[in-house]
């Protein structure tokens, strides 16, 4: 047991929890066992922490079936106190040591694992982890206060409208005014859910209220988003090293020709009408300026870890349309496949992200 221990934890109770295991199934696959001792921890949607298999083909992403964290009937028990790292299981053979844990690389999406909760947890017991911290995690998580924050930083953002159901209730009037100003198109969001989960696209004022309930069934608070006719672009953000610059991958594009966006289905399952282009056909200016935002966007909301920044771009100008803080890392995600288009193989970034979190824990 002298490599460094590395607990990957992936499923949880978000509606992302598929997303999860299958980037888990990426990452189990990716990390350099000839330096890392692997511990794979899954959460049941549940909330469970179960000792999982190191199988990565265990959780390779398939749309006829998604991979699932089950209860196993294992129970993962978390050091004490600070004074130790030591994480022992309880199986049916009473309970025993897995040794020492160096670092967990916490790859949850969503709420209750991507919005600054583990992290939280992690942080009192003095465990170092991977990504983003407490507040990165909560405000890349939260979609209003994201844009808020980037507002405020002179970060080009999509004109939004965020409303509750207390809200729209006390006085829809005017809340329907202020969202119908932003014109149609719109789209619907969840203030706190990735994955393009609860997202409608509104282009009749009729299919609001069909809309705000998908996105409500999701999260208490939702954004409606004014509709930017551009093309979607993407790009990885890394954590600046030796106190220089965030590194900011090449940018690729969503090209969308037989959808209406880039919903969940084309994500993750394939679905026809989507295609990732990586790198995206940006001019010399327009790849450096993108960029730039983009290193501004991510130190505006903590600068810690990793990140995805998405933009539309409209050809003279690009807003930031989302800050991702735990992107996923499947085998078709933008993040990884950005990153590899820059030169990094998938292996080195995880690695880089191990090692990041190693150091800052020594620090």
């Amino acid at each position: 047991m002298d490599k460094p221990a590395v607990a990957v934890l992936f499923g949880g109770r978000s509606s992302e929890h598929s997303i999860s295991s299958a980037t888990a199934g990426g990452v189990l696959r990716a990390i350099d066992r000839d330096r890392f001792r692997v511990i794979p921890i899954g959460i049941t949607r549940d909330g469970a922490y179960v000792l999982e298999d190191d199988d990565p083909d265990k959780f390779a992403l398939n749309p006829e079936r998604l991979p699932e964290v089950v209860d196993n009937g294992t129970r993962v028990v978390w050091p004490d106190s600070t004074l130790t790292r030591e994480l022992k299981v309880v199986d049916g053979g009473g309970e025993r040591s897995l040794g020492d844990v160096d670092v967990v690389l916490p790859i949850l999406h969503g709420r209750f694992g991507e919005d600054g909760t583990i992290q939280g947890f992690l942080e009192l017991l003095g465990i170092p982890y991977a990504g983003a911290g407490v507040l990165m995690s909560a405000i890349g998580m939260d979609k209003h206060t994201t844009k808020s924050v980037l507002k405020a930083a002179d970060v080009p953002v999509v004109p939004w409208v965020t409303v509750t159901r207390a809200t729209l209730e006390r006085a829809r009037a005017v809340w329907e005014q202020r969202i119908r100003a932003l014109g149609l198109p719109v789209f619907v969001k969840p203030a706190r859910a990735g994955s393009s989960v609860g997202v409608s696209k509104v282009s009749e004022w009729s299919e609001l209220d069909e809309a705000l309930d998908v996105a409500f069934a999701e999260d208490s608070t939702v954004l409606v988003e004014q509709s930017v006719v551009g093309r979607e672009i993407e790009c990885g953000v890394l954590q600046a090293r030796d106190g220089g610059l965030p590194r900011v991958s090449l940018a690729g594009e969503i090209v969308i020709s037989g959808r209406d966006f880039y919903d969940f289905e084309a994500k993750y399952l394939g679905a026809p009408g989507i295609d990732l282009v990586c790198p995206a056909d940006l001019g010399d200016g327009e790849l450096a300026e993108m960029q730039r935002i983009a290193a501004r966007a991510f130190e505006a909301v903590g600068g810690e870890g990793l990140a995805r920044v998405d933009f539309f771009f409209t050809g003279t100008e690009f807003f930031v349309n989302e800050v991702n803080t735990m992107p996923g890392f499947t085998p078709i995600s933008m993040f990884p496949t950005c990153w590899i288009a820059s030169g990094m193989t998938y292996p080195a970034l995880v690695t880089e992200l191990i090692d990041m979190a190693l150091e800052r824990g020594a620090a």
